[in-house]
């Protein structure tokens, strides 16, 4: 009964393992641009990064790697996405996916900087584009996950890790766990008296929307191309933001080339395509910000257009559910994030005014700040909850990251100011990791000026520790992202930096 017994729990560690890779369940992994389906850019917990622990001494640069990738105009690398202890044939890995403009991605097992594996798609060279056109691959890679709101904590005790990565080697005498010994255990428990077959873990998988407008599935384990690629926007359409979501895969697109900006939808399975685009096809018609469409619980598309409209849209058609018109230009994607028994949407415009909406019904604000209260920076916007719950919402500002408490005034929905970092140079939209606000002075606008990572107190903006001149690039395409004990920025020089507390390998 011994060997049953072992294998049987064998394989629930891998079908949890699964859930956990798949769904995105144990809220501790960056799937997607801006981490979650809400574009949240946050993590709730974790196991070594929290306000109090970057108040002592150790966090630091971890190391960096430059990637062989060719800029498209200064693109360069998409921010990482990540997946904490894969469980493969060599133990429990962890690694960080990167995209190059040039169609190259990039595997890293983030504990050990090396590569595991690199991946060239057979796509021609990128035509020569604009800054607003680059051409080549633009959007971040996805891993499938779900329109919930990320869970905090850890997913039966499966979540983020301590320590280093494992190896698969058991106890003295008693052998590693592989994939043939599993098969085999497979079988033997299928051929049984009384026994069925036990099921195995399904191939882990990873989505990129390459520079072709194909959408590409690779096997996480080595890159291998997993199916056929499946058409979906058109070429060097600048894409942003995939995101895929009960098999349907969803990005935005930018008015580039002659073709129409959009927000588009793909069934994998009947690899049909729907589109929303903007009634308007000039400029004043083109999808806003940089994270592309977020998504309600119940999985409604949301996006913002330069025109001043926010559109709700059905998931499957991308029928129009409802709409506002500010009659202001849009600068930030959407955010969708929960307060108290309410899913709120959030967006900012050209006028430096924050509209916050209710999910229920968006064709009235509940709440606008006035104009000019941030200079507001294109891209997106982040939120997290503090333990004693309150909701904060933050935007980076043309020099510096503002941060608003919500709050309930007589019954209705307000934006309180809350703090104001020191002051940054073109900051990247902030992160926030377990309560710590991960805020980037870019330095993209003075490409002498190196980029300058710094960790605040979430509560108070307060700097808890900085990068010194530890990053000798500033970043245009790259951006934050992180989880299990580390984070990762992208330069313009394309070189992905890792940093965290050090652990022993």
């Amino acid at each position: 009964m011994r060997p049953r017994l072992v294998i049987s729990c064998f394989f629930l560690l891998s079908g949890a393992g699964l859930l956990r890779a798949q769904l995105g369940l144990q809220g501790a992994e960056w799937m997607t641009n801006g981490s979650d389906a809400q574009r949240s850019f946050s993590i709730p917990t974790d196991p070594a990064i929290s306000v109090d622990r970057l108040r002592t001494p150790g966090f630091q640069l971890l190391w960096k790697t430059k990637l062989s990738n060719d800029p498209a105009q200064v693109n360069s690398l998409t921010p990482a996405i990540l997946m904490d202890r894969y469980i493969g044939y060599r133990g429990f890995r962890s690694f960080a996916f990167v995209a190059g403009s040039s169609n190259t991605i990039y595997a890293i097992d983030s504990d050990l900087n090396r590569m595991e594996w690199k991946t060239k798609l057979p796509i021609p060279v990128p035509v020569t584009g604009t800054l607003t056109c680059p051409g080549g691959l633009t959007s971040p890679i996805a891993r499938a996950t779900t329109a919930n709101y990320p869970v905090p904590g850890n997913f039966g005790g499966l979540g983020g890790r301590g320590g280093p990565a494992a190896s698969g080697v058991g106890e003295p005498n008693q052998g590693a766990v592989t994939i043939p010994a599993a098969l085999a255990a497979s079988a033997a428990a299928a051929s049984a008296p009384g026994g069925g077959p036990v099921r195995l873990r399904l191939p882990v998988l990873i989505y990129v929307l390459a520079g072709d407008g194909m959408l590409h599935t690779l096997y996480i384990s080595n890159g291998v191309e997993a199916a056929a690629p499946i058409k979906f926007l058109p070429p060097n359409a600048s894409s942003q933001g995939l995101v895929v979501i009960d098999l349907v895969a969803y990005a935005a697109s930018h008015s580039c080339n002659g073709d129409p900006a959009g927000v588009w939808a793909l069934d994998i399975a009947s690899k049909q395509v729907v589109a929303w685009k903007p009634p308007s096809v000039d400029i004043s018609g083109d999808i806003a910000g940089s994270a592309g469409p977020a998504f309600g619980p119940d999985g409604t598309v949301y996006a913002t257009t330069t025109a001043g409209t926010l559109v709700a849209l059905d998931p499957k058609t991308l029928a129009v559910k409802d709409t506002y018109e500010s009659g202001l230009e849009f600068t930030s994607s959407p955010i969708v994030f929960q307060y108290k028994e309410r899913n709120l949407i959030a967006g900012a415009t050209r006028d430096g005014s924050i509209y916050v909406f209710d999910a229920a019904s968006i064709g009235t604000p509940l709440f606008k700040t006035p104009a000019d209260s941030a200079d507001v920076a294109a891209g997106a916007l982040a939120s997290w909850q503090s333990p004693d719950g309150v909701r904060w919402l933050l935007a980076a500002s043309g020099g510096a990251v503002m941060a608003w408490k919500i709050v309930e005034r007589d019954g209705a929905i307000a934006l309180e100011p809350g703090w104001r970092s020191r002051d940054l140079m073109s900051p990247l939209t902030p992160m926030i990791i377990n309560g710590v606000v991960f805020a980037v002075s870019s330095g993209e606008n003075r490409p002498a000026e190196n980029a300058v990572l710094y960790a605040l107190d979430g509560a108070t903006g307060k700097v808890l520790w900085d990068s010194g001149k530890a990053i000798t690039s500033f970043v245009h395409s790259g951006g934050l992202s992180g989880g299990a004990g580390q984070l990762y920025l992208e330069t313009s020089d394309q070189t992905l930096y890792a940093f965290g507390f050090p652990v022993e390998h």
